[in-house]
């Protein structure tokens, strides 16, 4: 069985993509940026796509100890130590595998950090 969770992004209808998917005991979550921490620096806007990652999450069923990778886009590879804090924060004890990839850009130049997630709901 197929279900997702939608984020309310108009992103989500012009480029056909929804914030979850979950079938079975796998959870796929789209690369979430910081909505609403736009202004923020790498800190809040890791927060913020945490915490957005967090809820899909939670809609389809899991929790973050499901999480078992994450990838981390940055438009600026020095901020990565900010990034990697707010990421133990959340993860310290979860500990997925993870990865930080530099990027030339993202959909909003605002945006310096987008995450993606993949959960297996035990």
């Amino acid at each position: 069985m197929r279900t997702s969770t939608s984020s309310g992004s108009p992103f989500e209808a012009q480029i056909g993509f929804t914030r979850g998917v979950r079938i079975g005991d796998v959870i796929a979550i789209s690369g979430t940026a910081p909505i609403g921490a736009e202004d923020g620096d790498i800190e809040a806007q890791t927060r913020r796509c945490l915490e957005l990652i967090k809820k899909a999450i939670e809609d389809l069923g899991g929790e973050l100890k499901d999480v078992v990778r994450t990838r981390i886009f940055l438009t600026d590879v020095s901020v990565w130590k900010g990034a990697a804090k707010i990421h133990g924060e959340f993860f310290s004890k979860i500990r997925p595998a993870s990865t930080f990839v530099g990027t030339s850009a993202l959909l909003n130049p605002a945006w310096l950090v987008e995450i993606e997630a993949d959960a297996l709901v035990s």
